[in-house]
C-alpha cells in the first residue's frame, strides 16, 4: 500500500523526485568508486615501491663528518667483501646481506646483437631481498655459482627481449666483454618506481666473485641488507654503524661515514601519505552522499506539506502517531534504497569492467572488500534514516483539526 503511495507522490513531482534519486545515486557511486580507486592506487603504489625490495637497507661508503679519536673529519670510508662476513658474525639479528659490485657500459653480445648494459655482481641472497625473482624455467644465482666463480648470469626481462627477442634465453650464451656466460634465469616482470642504479629489468647479474675476478673489484659499491624481523630493523642499522665504526675508526653517530637508504622508513611515510589520500577521497564522497541525503529530506518535507489533509484525516480517525512516523520513515528509506541500489550496481559495474581497459600499470586495479561494501550500505541507510526522521516526526506531530483545514 505505502509503495503505491510513494510512486504516486513521485509521479506527482517527477523532476524533484528524479533529482533526489540522482543525488543518492551519485553520492553512492562516488562513495564506492572513490573508495575502490583509492584502495587500488594505494595497493599498486605499495607493489611498485616493493619492487626495489621490502624493508631493506642500501648502504654506500661515505666520508666522515666528525673527528674521532684524534682522526680528522673528511676521511673516505670504503666497504670490502670481508665487511659482509664481519657484519654477519657480530650482528645476531641481521638477516640476508649482499655485497654489490657495479659495472657500467659493459659490452654484451648475442649473435649479431651488440649492446651496452649495466652489470651487477651480487650474492645468492640478493635476489630475494631485491625482489629479483626468476621467471618460470629459470633460477637466480646460487651459492655454488658464487663459490666456484661460475660464468653464469641472470638477466632482466627487458634486457632479455633486447638480446633474445621471443627466443627462450635460459641455457643460451651471452658474451660479456667477449667472455661467454650462460644465462640461468630471466627476471619475471615487476613494477619498480625507484632505484639506486637503474631499473633491474635492464641489468645483467653475475656472481660477485666472478665480477671481482673479471673487473678487478676490491671495494664494494653497495651493500644491501635486511633485518631478520621488522622490529629489529633500526637496531640492526645502529649495530652496523657500531661494527664498521670500530673497524674503520669513525664515530657510530656519524651518519655521513656510511650512507643508508632505509626503505622501511620511506615506506612508513609513503603509507601514511596514501592513507591520508584515501581518507580525503572518502571525505569527498561522504560529503556528496550527505548532499543527496539533504535532497531526500527536502522532498519529504514537501510531501508532508502536500499531504497534510490526508495525515490529519488519519489522525482524526484514530491512527497512532507512531504509524504516521513509520510510514513516512519507510517512504524515505525506500527512496534512499532505490537511489543507493542503482548507484551501488553502477559503481560495481565500473569496477568489474575496469581491468579490461589495461590501465593497471598506472592506477592499479580498483577493488572493494565485503567489509567496505557493508560499511558503505550501512552509511547510506544511516543517512536515509537521518534524512527521513525529521520530516516523519513533523508529520506525526501535526494537529488533526488544523491539518483538515489546510
Amino acid at each position: 500500500m505505502f509503495i503505491r503511495q510513494i510512486f504516486r507522490d513521485m509521479r506527482g513531482q517527477k523532476l524533484r523526485s528524479a533529482l533526489t534519486l540522482f543525488g543518492i545515486f551519485w553520492g553512492t557511486s562516488a562513495l564506492i568508486l572513490l573508495g575502490a580507486f583509492g584502495h587500488g592506487i594505494h595497493a599498486h603504489q605499495v607493489k611498485q615501491f616493493h619492487g626495489l625490495g621490502e624493508n631493506i637497507v642500501i648502504m654506500w661508503p661515505g666520508r666522515t663528518s666528525m673527528t674521532y679519536q684524534g682522526l680528522p673529519k673528511g676521511r673516505a670510508i670504503y666497504l670490502r667483501e670481508e665487511d659482509v662476513s664481519l657484519l654477519k658474525a657480530q650482528i645476531p639479528d641481521l638477516g640476508p646481506i649482499s655485497i654489490e659490485y657495479q659495472n657500467w657500459g659493459i659490452s654484451l653480445k648475442r649473435g649479431k646483437v651488440i649492446l651496452s648494459s649495466q652489470i651487477a655482481g651480487v650474492s645468492a641472497e640478493y635476489g630475494d631481498m631485491r625482489n629479483v625473482i626468476a621467471d618460470w624455467g629459470g633460477r637466480f644465482l646460487n651459492e655454488t655459482d658464487v663459490n666456484l666463480r661460475r660464468r653464469v648470469c641472470f638477466i632482466g626481462n627487458d634486457l632479455k627481449n633486447d638480446l633474445f627477442g621471443e627466443t627462450d634465453a635460459v641455457g643460451q650464451v651471452v658474451e660479456v666483454n667477449g667472455v661467454p656466460f650462460t644465462v640461468v634465469g630471466v627476471m619475471v616482470k615487476k613494477g619498480q618506481d625507484s632505484s639506486y642504479s637503474g631499473r633491474d629489468e635492464d641489468k645483467l647479474f653475475m656472481p660477485y666473485t666472478t665480477s671481482a675476478m673479471m673487473f678487478g673489484h676490491t671495494m664494494a659499491d653497495v651493500v644491501v641488507f635486511k633485518a631478520k624481523s621488522l622490529d629489529k630493523h633500526n637496531d640492526v642499522k645502529d649495530q652496523a654503524y657500531k661494527v664498521l665504526g670500530k673497524k674503520y675508526k669513525f664515530d657510530p653517530l656519524d651518519k655521513q661515514a656510511l650512507w643508508m637508504w632505509d626503505t622501511a622508513e620511506n615506506m612508513e611515510f609513503f603509507s601514511s601519505f596514501f592513507w591520508g589520500f584515501r581518507i580525503f577521497l572518502m571525505m569527498i564522497s561522504f560529503a556528496t552522499l550527505i548532499v543527496g541525503g539533504i535532497g531526500v529530506a527536502n522532498i519529504m518535507y514537501v510531501v508532508v506539506k502536500e499531504r497534510s489533509r490526508e495525515i490529519g484525516l488519519k489522525l482524526a480517525l484514530g491512527a497512532k502517531k507512531g504509524f504516521v512516523l513509520v510510514q513516512f520513515l519507510l517512504e524515505t528509506l525506500f527512496i534512499t534504497f532505490l537511489g543507493g541500489a542503482t548507484g551501488f550496481m553502477f559503481a560495481m559495474g565500473i569496477i568489474r569492467m575496469f581491468p579490461s581497459f589495461d590501465l593497471e600499470e598506472y592506477v592499479g586495479i580498483p577493488s572493494i572488500s565485503n567489509v567496505e561494501a557493508i560499511a558503505s550500505v550501512s552509511l547510506l541507510m544511516l543517512i536515509g534514516l537521518a534524512a527521513g526522521f525529521f520530516p516523519a516526526r513533523r508529520a506525526a506531530s501535526l494537529n488533526p483539526v488544523q491539518s483538515l483545514k489546510m
